[in-house]
């Protein structure tokens, strides 16, 4: 099976080059699904498309063994891309004005599409179930049009049962911290929640020369700022690991006139539960005071985060894989976490699994950008390497 994933190297660069071409943002996937469907029915593989309740976008492929036995295996990977412009000098380059696949997820996709039809044309020769899961949506989340929660591909897709059933699920993610050729595992947490937050507050609008007649929005989001970063600074455990910053404010449309409406984003992330309910429930409690001081009112719309969390059974599944496919020598156990956020957290909060590292650097080459840059770009060599590793997980542990 490993000798028949690496003689798929060109079709996986193919694979992936078309996808770079053309990224889709969010929920925006229909051509990349189209695609992964198509290619999992030609190698005989079980599909599901319009997988998750809420958008509809998720693609699941399920192959059943030859051999006896019951265990049930999902590996994940995710189709969207990010809103920036590429600045690469290639001739697969973005021909999308604005998006990129600044993160990888064509090479994800790639890879578990080269995992899919390995196990396809060896299925005689393992036993029990593999989902292949096509997510969409990993960088961010959207209003549903069913509830209002702001949610990710990942939320949706487990909401239509995908992982019931399941006894191990995976998945990978390219790394340019990692050479070419190596992989990282983490012994316990690997990412950090990130979670997502807006607030909206209103006001009255009015005229500079009678402040006192209107309820500024502007003034309301400046109060905001200040409590919520005294709140991180003297609210949370200082023994926690959490992080907040705000990204974007946007308010007023005149130089001369109070603003009616600010509107404020940012980021958090942590590691505990308990430390993500905590700033939640702050941001929402200094919006309240803020507006109430104010006069105005609010509207607050969060995407909750959840830490990656590896389970140590699965940590060292994949430390024999890993030995089996690069050689024990490549195989990198990870001593602290990062702060980056991935909704895998959310599988792997239901599912015993495991987050991996692929890297991706090579300097000789020229690929040394990091993720979310408008340069990031990987050494195609890895789209083997993964293939495999998740072959080795699916069939081989």
């Amino acid at each position: 099976m490993l000798a028949y994933a690496g003689s798929l190297h060109e079709e996986l660069v193919a694979i992936r080059r078309d996808l770079h071409r053309h990224p889709e943002l969010l929920y925006d996937t229909d051509r990349t699904a189209a695609l992964v469907a198509r290619l999992l029915q030609e190698w005989g593989i079980d599909v599901q498309t319009g997988v998750g309740p809420h958008f509809g976008k998720g693609v699941v492929g399920v192959l059943r063994g030859g051999l006896e036995g019951d265990r049930s295996i999902l590996l994940r990977a995710d189709m969207d891309a990010l809103p920036i412009t590429e600045l690469n000098d290639i001739d697969y380059k973005s021909e999308i004005d604005g998006v990129m696949h600044a993160c990888g997820h064509d090479a994800h996709t790639a890879m578990l599409l080269g995992a899919a039809k390995t196990l396809s044309a060896y299925r005689d020769h393992f036993a029990g179930e593999i989902r292949f899961v096509f997510q969409p949506a990993e960088e961010g989340a959207m209003r549903s049009p069913l509830d209002g929660r702001l949610l990710s591909g990942g939320r949706d897709m487990i909401e239509a049962g995908i992982l019931n059933g399941v006894d191990r699920c995976y998945a990978l993610h390219v790394w340019p911290e990692l050479d070419a050729g190596t992989i990282g595992i983490h012994p316990h947490y690997a990412m950090a929640a990130s979670s997502h937050f807006h607030v909206t507050f209103h006001g009255t609008n009015g005229h500079h020369s009678s402040p006192h007649l209107a309820a500024d929005a502007i003034q309301m989001t400046a109060a905001y700022i200040a409590g919520v970063n005294g709140m991180m600074a003297n609210g949370i455990d200082p023994l926690e690991q959490a992080v907040l910053a705000f990204g974007t404010v946007r308010a007023g449309t005149v130089i001369n006139a109070i603003a009616e409406q600010s509107v404020i984003t940012g980021t958090f992330r942590a590691f505990s539960k308990q430390t993500v309910a905590a700033i939640t429930a702050g941001l929402e409690r200094h919006a309240q005071a803020v507006s109430l001081s104010y006069g105005g009112f609010y509207n607050i719309a969060l995407r909750e985060g959840i830490a990656v969390v590896n389970d140590s059974d699965a940590v060292e599944e994949v430390v024999r894989a890993g030995a089996a496919v690069l050689g024990e020598e490549n195989v990198l156990r990870q001593p602290t976490p990062s702060l980056a956020g991935e909704d895998f957290g959310w599988y792997l909060d239901q599912v015993p699994g495991a987050f991996i590292l692929l890297g991706c650097r090579n300097e000789s080459r020229g690929f040394q950008d990091g993720l979310h840059r408008p340069k990031f770009n990987l050494d195609e060599a890895i789209l083997v390497h993964g293939t495999r590793l998740l072959v080795q997980l699916a069939a081989g542990s």
